[in-house]
């Protein structure tokens, strides 16, 4: 009985002590809570004379941060109050316990005794007191909700206002057109570090010199270049001049446009004449189709036109244009000279342009003739007229023609033909126009002005103007030149 009375005792104590414990963990915690209140207001002060510092520019960021704040402190409080209530259920089962324990001191009956002493050791194991953490969850320091803008307002009060950047300066020797590329670069009068990007901008014109301002493009515009110098790539020169001109911008302005200058662009550029083409030939600017029945009922519109047609000349025919020149008064081409050519005769020069035909098509012939070709005459059958010549009627066959003679060519016929024709050196080439292989070379002299000619059967072809002779044509042209050029026995007929 001493035994369970002493073990009693001891509960007690313990009660006690763990009681003690509570309170002082209570008192904290309000304390605690009081502290969190007063340190949250002042962070919020604080905020406050942070903010009034900064004006406008942060007032909006005011109120996110003082709820922010506000928000930690509900929740520190939420946690110390959560904590409290378990606090304040534990010291009442405590109190409760130890009420038991010193009223059991007072049994007599030994067994009562005993049964008391083990219901109270029991109820003790298992108390929440003694599973209490008396460890504040969170603590009452809100300084990690401080700010300190001294040196955002450092910041603000170096600011001043960004210098506009000067004109850049395009460097013309620098700068590069070849092939349908144009390479541009430019440098600025001085060093400026503020520099974020460049603007570069261009447009066609027909006009050297400096850029007019009516009648002209509009200007294309290439934006954020990094560097000081930027190509140009994939253009048609259906112009003959370029003019182009830069900006450079900083953060925040853009300054004034650099100088403009104005680029040569010089290419062959040419149309098809439909004035001219076969009846079964639909032709819409570089583009001719097949068209098996396009001559029929025509013929009587045709010849009601030519009975009402004045023997004086339009103003188009009397024109001294090369396109008009190059059309002349020809008559369409008939029988089975499926041919259209182009509005643009080559006089001198070298040019080139480049030939797609539709996968399809069973026969066609690409090369060029001498001006007013009989309108029954085929490319390559004639001594005035150079072509090569692709079948693909039941098998395919690749040949080179002039003067009614062929030349089997054996290799690949590719999917796009490059024309190149050297008019003063007496040359027209053939290339395949994505690898720049030489397919076939002719070698004459021309004595009279050529135009573009095109034979289709079954099927459409596209024509691509406006073009610069390749790099590597030239090179291979040089090559070619260099070893006294290769030439077939059918050049040898030329």
């Amino acid at each position: 009985m001493d035994e369970e009375r002493e073990t009693l005792q001891r509960i007690v104590s313990t009660l006690v002590n763990k009681n003690d414990e509570i309170h002082n963990f209570i008192d904290m915690l309000n304390h605690t809570i009081s502290n969190v209140q007063v340190n949250s207001s002042n962070a919020i002060s604080e905020l406050d004379e942070e903010f009034d510092g900064l004006y406008s520019v942060l007032h909006e960021m005011k109120g996110s941060m003082a709820n922010t704040i506000q928000q930690e402190e509900a929740r520190k409080i939420q946690a110390l109050q959560d904590q409290l209530s378990q606090c304040s259920r534990a010291l009442e089962s405590s109190e409760e316990l130890l009420e038991l324990a010193v009223q059991s001191l007072d049994i007599k009956n030994p067994v009562e005794l005993l049964e008391a002493s083990r219901q109270i050791k029991d109820s003790v194991t298992v108390a929440s007191a003694f599973r209490l953490s008396l460890k504040p969850k969170v603590s009452d320091s809100m300084t990690h909700m401080m700010v300190d803008f001294a040196l955002e307002k450092r910041m603000l009060q170096a600011v001043k206002f960004l210098p506009v950047p000067k004109a850049p300066e395009i460097d013309v020797a620098a700068c590069l057109v070849a092939d349908n590329c144009i390479t541009i670069s430019w440098r600025m009068p001085e060093e400026d570090s503020r520099i974020d990007h460049f603007v570069l901008e261009y447009r066609k014109t027909n006009f050297d010199g400096l850029p007019r301002l009516k009648g002209e493009q509009h200007w294309e515009l290439v934006d954020y270049i990094k560097a000081t110098q930027y190509t140009l790539s994939g253009l048609r020169f259906d112009t003959k001049y370029m003019n182009l001109r830069v900006q450079a911008c900083n953060k925040a302005v853009a300054g004034e446009y650099s100088d403009p200058v104005t680029l040569e662009t010089k290419a062959f550029v040419f149309s098809l004449d439909s004035t001219s083409s076969h009846l079964n030939l639909k032709v819409e600017d570089t583009y001719v189709e097949w068209d098996p029945t396009g001559g029929k009922g025509q013929e009587k519109i045709k010849g009601k036109e030519n009975k009402n047609r004045s023997n004086t000349a339009s103003p188009k025919r009397s024109t001294n244009s090369p396109r008009a020149s190059a059309r002349g008064s020809r008559d369409r081409f008939a029988g089975e000279s499926y041919t259209v050519l182009g509005d643009t005769a080559v006089e001198s020069g070298q040019h080139y342009w480049e030939v797609r035909a539709q996968k399809d098509c069973k026969s066609y012939s690409v090369g060029v003739t001498y001006r007013n070709p009989g309108k029954f005459d085929q490319l390559g059958k004639t001594n005035s007229s150079w072509c090569i010549h692709i079948n693909n009627w039941l098998q395919t066959t690749f040949s080179a023609k002039h003067n009614n003679k062929a030349k089997t060519l054996d290799i690949p016929v590719p999917d796009r033909i490059g024309v190149y024709c050297d008019f003063d050196g007496g040359q027209l080439s053939f290339y395949n126009a994505s690898s720049k292989a030489l397919l076939h070379t002719f070698r004459t002299k021309f004595t009279q002005p050529l135009l573009p000619g095109f034979m289709i059967w079954c099927g459409g072809l596209t024509v691509t103007t406006g073009l610069q002779v390749p790099s590597a044509v030239k090179t291979l042209q040089k090559s070619e030149n260099g070893l006294g050029g290769s030439t077939s026995s059918l050049n040898n007929v030329v």
